[in-house]
């Protein structure tokens, strides 16, 4: 499991293919964890995660414009990490605004759950 920790160089095409079996043996573990810890609300350090996440992805759709991530070749994905790599700190800006959002949302979350 300690694969899925952020990356700091571009993925090459074999630890992909490696990622991808990894994740194909382990995706029903993963998954039950999951619906598990939706169950709870999210630790500050999540929240924090999930807000790189969003800004990491706002930015890439940015510099993508029209295009789907998932229609880029694998050299254009590497390419488009090696983009988000330089732009850490706005990324960590970006995040930064996000939280009041995301810790709104996991509690208007929680109050559905609860509700049902």
């Amino acid at each position: 499991m300690d694969n899925l920790k952020p990356q700091d160089e571009a993925l090459t095409v074999a630890q992909r293919m490696k990622k991808s079996r990894m994740m194909k043996a382990k995706g029903k573990i993963i998954a039950r964890k999951r619906a598990i810890s939706m169950k709870k609300k999210k630790t500050p350090e999540k929240i924090k995660k999930t807000a790189q996440k969003q800004a990491r992805d706002l930015l890439a759709k940015k510099l993508l414009k029209d295009k789907s991530k998932a229609d880029l070749s694998i050299s254009g994905k590497e390419n488009l990490e090696k983009k988000l790599n330089k732009k850490k700190t706005l990324i960590k800006r970006i995040a930064k605004k996000l939280i009041p959002k995301i810790k709104k949302a996991e509690t208007d979350r929680l109050k559905k759950k609860k509700e049902k």
